[in-house]
């Protein structure tokens, strides 16, 4: 397995976070009680979209032309390399502009850091690793703010742009829509190995690969009138998120498991009992909604919830368009991008077949 950055002289990244990537994001239970005590949102007419829907980003419109597209997002090290760990946090971070269907124009780097365990040349590479996904993205890490800090964090408070009727939001699915995931599942799956050591070189590349690839299709999915929702697959697993379109919608969703993507050999290594613990608080906070067919075994359940880190896009369409999206994204480099459901008029749960 490549990822080699520490040394006997210094720690594992992995080794200094309870939890890593998305997977260390409140368990959508808890955080939702939280939030229920928070005091009303006062009403401002140029609010888009604010907390009340799940939504990936807040969005306030500037004028007819333009809405700001405002987000953040940090975790804690999913690899024990510097520079990637930078570029897999950025990546995550702007993927909620993108799903939103906007395009990021700048960003701030969040940076927490244990100043007294970690060398300096690693924590520099981290910052470095950051700004070089924001570089792909064609934006400046413009500032930010750091502290010392027990576990390494590192994020980004990111922002961007939009014409207001661009905006996709969670609550505009329609019964009907065909879902279309961009990236292979199994992130959270990959990166328990990595942490066990058991992780071969080829799953390595894979996560890599999938969790620094940005969602720029997203820009060009917001432009598509046919294109109704779109979120991230991120933390709550694609149960999760597919649940969050289903509430905001008041819709049901059903996925067809037979035909989801997956990340080389993440469903091996969960045959194997390699699961996170997110998984199961996911399941925990959100399976009394879930429907799953009788031939949807306890692995496969663990696999639904597995949290994503950087994942892809999921996006609600007419059918008449599902072919002009999976061709934006194939055109983009996601060869994994691939229908795995629909939207239909029920209760607001999520089936799986």
């Amino acid at each position: 397995m490549n990822d080699t950055a520490s040394t006997p002289d210094t720690p594992r990244l992995t080794s200094l976070s309870h939890g890593g990537g998305c997977g260390c994001k409140i368990a959508p239970g808890v955080l939702s009680e939280l939030l229920s005590t928070m005091p009303a949102t006062q009403p401002f007419a140029a609010l888009m979209v604010g907390n009340e829907a799940s939504d990936d980003a807040a969005v306030y419109r500037l004028n007819d032309q333009q809405a700001l597209i405002a987000t953040t997002d940090f975790f804690m090290p999913i690899v024990d390399d510097p520079y990637e760990f930078g570029r897999i946090a950025a990546t995550n971070a702007l993927s909620d502009i993108y799903a939103m269907g906007g395009s990021p124009i700048m960003a701030l780097a969040l940076v927490g850091m244990p100043i007294n365990v970690l060398p300096k040349e690693s924590i520099a590479g981290i910052l470095q690793g950051g700004a070089a996904a924001c570089g792909d993205a064609g934006i400046p890490i413009a500032g930010g703010h750091s502290i010392d800090s027990v576990e390494a964090i590192y994020g980004l408070a990111a922002m961007g742009l939009a014409q207001p009727e661009h905006i996709k939001r969670n609550g505009d699915a329609k019964a009907g829509d065909v879902l279309i995931l961009g990236k292979a599942l199994g992130v959270g799956i990959l990166s328990a190995a990595l942490k066990k050591q058991i992780l071969g070189d080829d799953g390595y590349r894979a996560m890599i690969a999938s969790t620094t690839q940005l969602n720029r299709p997203g820009v060009r999915l917001g432009s598509m009138s046919d294109v109704h929702a779109m979120t991230d697959v991120t933390g709550f697993g694609l149960l999760g998120h597919s649940l969050e379109i289903a509430r905001a919608s008041g819709l049901t969703v059903e996925l067809h498991s037979g035909s989801l993507p997956w990340l080389p050999g993440v469903q091996t290594l969960a045959a194997q009992g390699v699961i996170t613990g997110a998984s199961g608080r996911n399941w925990a906070s959100y399976g009394e909604s879930i429907d799953l067919a009788p031939e949807i075994d306890a692995t496969m359940q663990a696999l639904l919830c597995d949290p994503q880190t950087s994942g892809g896009l999921l996006v609600a369409c007419a059918p008449s368009a599902a072919g002009r999206v999976l061709d934006v994204f194939h055109s983009e480099g996601f060869e994994a991008a691939a229908v795995v459901g629909e939207l239909r008029e029920g209760s607001a749960r999520v089936s799986v077949a």
